[in-house]
């Protein structure tokens, strides 16, 4: 299964454009993808409470850099990739921004678009296995009420891991998000990069049903 991760100009997906995509194919861990776009002169940057240079370690005109390939050749080159897997459905983190990013960019530039509408996600996967394990949801409090926590940071600790990187880039994110959903699925290690970190025994088939 392809687990994806996008890195946007932003989160409006009629505004913003994706500038930089990571996968990687659980069934093959060895093959990925990582490859980068300028973010086109339509595009506007939207990052949240944060600068390129904090969040990617790049400065605006890095990403708007002319001699970089297109958005559209980026995703013809991540949708010939994603082809060979022999699993149709995508996977990730939240990957409802991400999947609707690939399918509104590729209804815009008349590419046939390779996955199935249906996703898997490890917001929903973790949520889950933490209330069978807890009883109860991780939630927080937030001005619109009560919203999950399970963000990507929680689901790293909830599987015995943490990201101990500087910068985020699509590719770090699919691995960690791969390794996430293989734990969660299957209370086992992914890639070896990660060994280090110990599957917790809740996670690891026949363990404990209950954490307190």
């Amino acid at each position: 299964m392809i687990i994806v991760d996008l890195e946007m100009s932003g989160m409006n997906i009629e505004k913003c454009g994706i500038w930089q995509i990571g996968a990687i194919d659980t069934d093959n861990p060895g093959d990925t993808f990582l490859e980068e776009a300028r973010v086109e002169d339509e595009y506007e940057l939207l990052l949240q409470e944060t600068t390129p240079e904090k969040l990617f370690g790049k400065t605006e005109e890095q990403l708007r850099d002319k001699n970089k390939q297109s958005e559209k050749e980026l995703l013809e080159h991540f949708f010939r990739w994603a082809k060979k897997s022999k699993v149709g459905n995508v996977a990730g983190h939240c990957i409802a921004y991400d999947f609707s990013f690939l399918q509104q960019k590729a209804f815009k530039y008349e590419l046939e678009f390779p996955f199935s509408h249906r996703t898997f996600d490890t917001h929903s996967i973790a949520s889950a296995k933490y209330l069978e394990l807890k009883g109860k949801l991780l939630m927080k409090k937030d001005k619109q009420g009560m919203i999950s926590d399970m963000g990507l940071s929680n689901v790293l600790e909830f599987v015995g891991m943490k990201d101990e990187r500087v910068f985020h880039d699509a590719l770090g994110d699919a691995k960690l998000t791969a390794e996430c959903f293989i734990r969660l699925l299957y209370g086992k290690n992914l890639l070896s990069e990660y060994s280090e970190y110990k599957i917790p025994e809740y996670l690891k088939k026949g363990g404990a049903q209950k954490s307190n």
